[in-house]
């Protein structure tokens, strides 16, 4: 709640840059939402008022919070989120939740297109003790996944899709998560600027209609997973019919998981 100072008061005293109102206001003016909220966060970040300042500056930039400030909250877990790496949304929690209630005793867990690694690291610090093998295309995103993982042992690969593990792990994951880019090229110049223009391509673009990725990797999961193991992979309410269409084609037992409040969909499709 701001406050007007009584009409009798001969002057205001100038805020500091990195007082919260001075910070809110920025926000605020730069278009940010909830920049209470970020101000919040941004000043418990920064260690002097100079580093608030330029953290301002930057998220005042369009610049990702979860960048400026260094992580993210994902599924109870603080994740770290370097220039360049996917941010981690709530809505991909759905995906989490869903696959420890399909294999809460899953021993062998994949997280591909990992990003950040978020995933996999949510998944391995919910089961307990696991073997974690988590891949991306992208260097910078296995450089910052390596770090997201280190504390469960999680392994990091470098490649294309399946072609970054070990071909030991054929027949034998219990979880592949795969959070596959799905937006459609056509739409990703309307997505919003943190996203269209501070994070990967790869990591949003899904091809003409959004789901060449998906399709890619539900083709070949079968030969990865376990008996009875199970592909997760997020997607739109719109692409749903299509999402479950390959999965059934890949010879998947699969359904749809959809939570409105985190505005989440998610295909969940089990090895017969």
């Amino acid at each position: 709640m701001s406050e007007r100072p009584p009409s009798s008061a001969p002057s205001v005293t100038p805020l500091s840059p990195a007082s919260p109102a001075a910070v809110v206001a920025a926000l605020r003016a730069a278009g940010c939402v909830f920049a209470e909220d970020e101000a919040e966060l941004i000043l418990a970040a920064a260690r002097t008022p100079d580093e608030a300042t330029e953290l301002v500056r930057r998220r005042a930039s369009g610049l990702p919070l979860e960048q400026v400030l260094g992580f993210a909250e994902f599924h109870g877990l603080r994740i770290a989120v370097e220039p360049g790496v996917f941010v981690p949304r709530r809505r991909t929690e759905l995906l989490v939740d869903e696959a420890l209630a399909q294999a809460p005793h899953a021993c062998l867990v994949v997280d591909l297109c990992c990003g950040s690694g978020a995933v996999g690291a949510a998944l391995a610090a919910a089961l307990g003790p696991v073997e974690l093998h988590a891949a991306d295309i992208d260097p910078v995103a296995v450089r910052c996944a390596r770090r997201n993982v280190a504390a469960v042992a999680g392994r990091v690969h470098t490649g294309d899709l399946f072609d970054a593990l070990p071909a030991a792990l054929r027949g034998r994951v219990d979880i592949l998560a795969a959070n596959v880019p799905y937006v459609p090229t056509d739409e990703v110049a309307l997505l919003p600027p943190e996203a269209r223009d501070h994070e990967p391509a790869a990591a949003l673009d899904g091809g003409a209609d959004g789901l060449d990725v998906l399709r890619r990797v539900t083709a070949e999961a079968p030969g990865w997973l376990a008996p009875g193991g199970c592909l997760l992979a997020e997607t739109s309410e719109r692409q749903a019919p299509a999402a479950l269409a390959a999965f059934a084609a890949a010879g998947l037992a699969a359904r749809l998981a959809v939570s409105a409040e985190l505005y989440a969909t998610v295909v969940v499709g089990t090895k017969r």
